[in-house]
């Protein structure tokens, strides 16, 4: 410690409000100094420094509050302009440092610490130069953070987004390892993207593959801290979670240092979860950088905002579009749909001068099941009525509920014959069909083929008179439409 000693050749003033934590820190560090002062708030910090030629500030975060203390923090770093300042910050609270560093220059250490690194921590933040800025410069992180920027911005949106933005972030200098987690509703955290060319697993190093929140790990890693606080985590010693298995976990996969990044919502103030980032080496961030990899976890969440409105409109319109041409009792095509579909079955019939057939048919007496049994018993002989005729069909064919207790069956590539034949295969099997609640249902039924030049109209309307024949001849039969 000679060395040290030697180095700090000044007054210090420490600042925290926990009387133990001064007593720790004057301990360690104390005869270091020509003079330490010990400040438990932001006041009588402000009053020593005015009064004092402080030649190093440590200002330990353990016990200050973010939304109360910052700016009064802030305000000492100011009135530094430019002398050595160091930060002992949790490593769980990691976003007061790029707040922090908005105010004035300042070396940071995440906390725990052991006392040969709080030593070593002071030690060089005594070697700061008085003006000098410690930004950082690390040209080549930076260059790739714009190159990064630009591969987010020009990217598609899609549900293989995020894994495009873990492949970009493995592109910036250190990083081995890139994951999104997504805070679903009702509070449950997904990995929704990883890539690593390492190979990392972030399963593997959490030790659980689902319901992440309910991890035991999540008061100690970063990137799930990150997702339930919403503020930005570094680890950058494996050693300081305290957690034996994660830091043996991380040693393993060659990781000495870890970042969690807050990834927004699509509304102000939403938060969707975060972005972890594993180094292969620890070392300090800039302000610039810091703020550069907020910024990118900020971008990778609107384009993966985007890309969820994207495919929530996808699906909207899907949906919109089975509204539209779906029955919403039976689950059918329904009768508008079913128009539109035997119109192009009747032009691809005339066009390739290939039969087409349609079978008309409804439910006997349906008026009276109505009446007798009620309507939820009359819903449920329309559903398996449809069940029972789609399960006779061949996949060719399209089931229509045109209205009410009527169906039709558009049959291509079939015959008036063999449109017989799958009629009288439906007749039977709704005959002999159980419904319970209900007596025996039976259906009568019309068929015919489209001849040349008739339309889809006069081919129905064709079809519709041989339904009418079969009501007249008794109900639960077949008739062949005239040509």
């Amino acid at each position: 410690m000679a060395q040290l000693e030697q180095e700090l050749k000044q007054d210090a003033l420490f600042v925290n409000p926990a009387g133990q934590r001064r007593v720790d820190f004057q301990a360690v560090c104390g005869e270091h100094f020509s003079r330490l002062y010990l400040a438990d708030g932001i006041e009588q910090a402000g009053e020593l420094l005015a009064a004092q030629a402080v030649g190093l500030l440590v200002i330990d975060l353990e016990g200050f509050e973010r939304s109360v203390d910052l700016a009064s923090l802030g305000a000492l770093l100011t009135r530094r302009a430019g002398r050595p300042s160091l930060i002992l910050c949790p490593y769980t609270r990691a976003g007061w440092l790029s707040a922090l560093m908005e105010f004035g220059p300042l070396a940071y250490a995440m906390t725990p610490l052991v006392d040969s690194e709080l030593e070593a921590a002071v030690a060089s933040c005594a070697d700061m130069a008085p003006t000098a800025r410690q930004e950082g410069p690390l040209r080549e992180q930076l260059a790739a953070a714009g190159r990064l920027q630009d591969a987010i911005g020009n990217m598609n949106g899609g549900d293989n987004l995020g894994a495009q933005i873990c492949v970009a972030m493995c592109g910036l200098p250190g990083v081995s390892y890139a994951g999104l987690l997504h805070l679903k509703e009702g509070g449950d955290l997904q990995l929704e993207a990883q890539f690593s060319p390492a190979g990392i697993d972030l399963y593997t190093i959490l030790d659980r593959y689902d319901r992440l929140l309910q991890s035991p790990l999540r008061p100690v890693f970063p990137a799930l801290i990150t997702a339930c606080s919403g503020e930005m985590s570094l680890l950058d010693a494996p050693a300081k979670s305290a957690d034996p298995e994660l830091a043996v976990a991380l040693a393993g996969a060659g990781i000495d240092m870890v970042l969690g990044l807050p990834v927004p919502g699509a509304r102000p103030g939403q938060a969707r979860g975060s972005m972890c980032l594993m180094f292969n080496q620890a070392r300090a961030f800039s302000r610039e950088e810091l703020a550069s990899l907020a910024r990118l976890a900020q971008l990778a969440g609107m384009g993966l905002a985007m890309a969820d409105m994207e495919r929530d409109g996808r699906q909207l319109t899907a949906r919109l579009a089975r509204l539209a041409t779906t029955d919403a009792l039976t689950g059918l095509v329904n009768r508008r749909h079913g128009e539109y579909l035997l119109d192009l079955e009747v032009r691809r019939a005339r066009r390739y001068k290939i039969p087409v057939a349609v079978i008309v048919f409804d439910i006997d007496r349906f008026m009276a099941i109505n009446d007798q049994y009620g309507h939820p018993v009359g819903d449920a002989v329309l559903r398996l009525v449809a069940e029972v005729t789609q399960a006779g069909l061949r996949s060719s064919d399209v089931l229509v509920r045109s209205g009410g207790e009527e169906f039709l069956v558009i049959a291509p590539h079939t015959s008036a014959q063999d449109a017989l034949s799958i009629a009288e295969k439906i007749r039977c099997a709704i005959d002999s069909a159980c419904i319970p609640g209900c007596d025996t249902v039976t259906i009568s039924l019309g068929v015919g083929q489209l001849s040349d030049q008739e339309s889809a109209d006069t081919f129905t309307q064709r079809v519709e008179v041989a339904l009418a024949r079969a009501k007249r001849a008794g109900r639960n039969c077949v008739e062949l439409a005239m040509q």
